[in-house]
């Protein structure tokens, strides 16, 4: 259950989810873990909620990273732990069959870069910061950042970003690809939530089967044409499929469940 880690609202069919740490920078520990768990199991259980917007609180930090203060208690099997549990979670995320939008309101580094990362794509306010500054600790990203990293920006970048530890600024992010729109600190969580409408405007199943696709490819592109093919099948066969061309032919908007 939720203890005010994350502040949750519901509203016009989208889910709301605000990291709650404001003190911490929005650090993650293991609350915050359990309850955005809670959010996105809530997410894919509520018909009403067609999709969500992730950032956090405050001005100064979408998540600041980890909260490293236990790190020098672990060893090697509980460090191996503590990472399983992340790239589950952050892919449970990332596979969502309803869109996740990361709206970005400053410090993203780290686990909190990894955490918008997992997201379906991210809104930036230009005070936004990003970076993988694991290297500086003496280890590497533990969220699936080695591996979203490369596939957003290209292999290069993202060894420079990771073996450098440097963060970069939002205008840099958007440059390569990291962020796919910028905007003013005041005006981000109305263009996300914007966007988001138009998003879920669209046909649930039509969305659910591009996300399935779309992921498919990461780890084999020969797969993912076999998926894609196997989800074009399933929106082919749908409702929405119906009422999607009945409307483009008859000229008017159409109207999904």
């Amino acid at each position: 259950m939720n203890d005010n880690s994350i502040l949750i609202e519901k509203k016009d069919g989208v889910l709301w989810m605000t990291i709650n740490r404001p003190e911490k920078l929005n650090a993650l520990n293991s609350a915050v873990l359990d309850a955005l768990k809670y959010c996105i199991a809530d997410l894919q259980a509520d018909n009403h909620i067609k999709g969500a917007i992730l950032t956090g609180s405050g001005e100064k930090a979408f998540v600041a990273g980890a909260d490293i203060s236990g790190f020098l208690k672990g060893d090697r099997n509980q460090g191996q732990g503590f990472a399983e549990i992340g790239q589950a979670l952050f892919s449970s995320i990332e596979n969502s069959t309803k869109p996740i939008i990361a709206a970005v309101n400053g410090f993203a580094l780290g686990g909190g870069c990894e955490l918008a990362m997992s997201c379906h794509f991210r809104i930036a306010s230009e005070n936004a910061k990003f970076g993988q500054p694991e290297i500086n600790l003496g280890i590497i990203p533990g969220y699936g950042g080695t591996q979203r990293l490369p596939r957003l920006v290209g292999k290069g970048k993202a060894f420079e970003l990771m073996m450098t530890g440097e963060n970069i600024d939002a205008n840099e992010a958007y440059r390569i690809g990291l962020v796919n729109q910028l905007c003013k600190q005041e005006d981000l969580l109305s263009i996300a939530e914007s966007k988001m409408k138009t998003i879920i405007s669209k046909s649930s199943i039509a969305l659910a089967q591009l996300i399935e696709a779309t992921n498919a490819s990461d780890a084999d592109p020969e797969k993912g044409m076999i998926t894609e093919a196997v989800c074009f099948g399933k929106s082919f066969a749908s409702d929405d499929m119906v009422e999607g061309v009945t409307a483009f032919l008859e000229k008017r908007k159409p109207k999904f469940n």
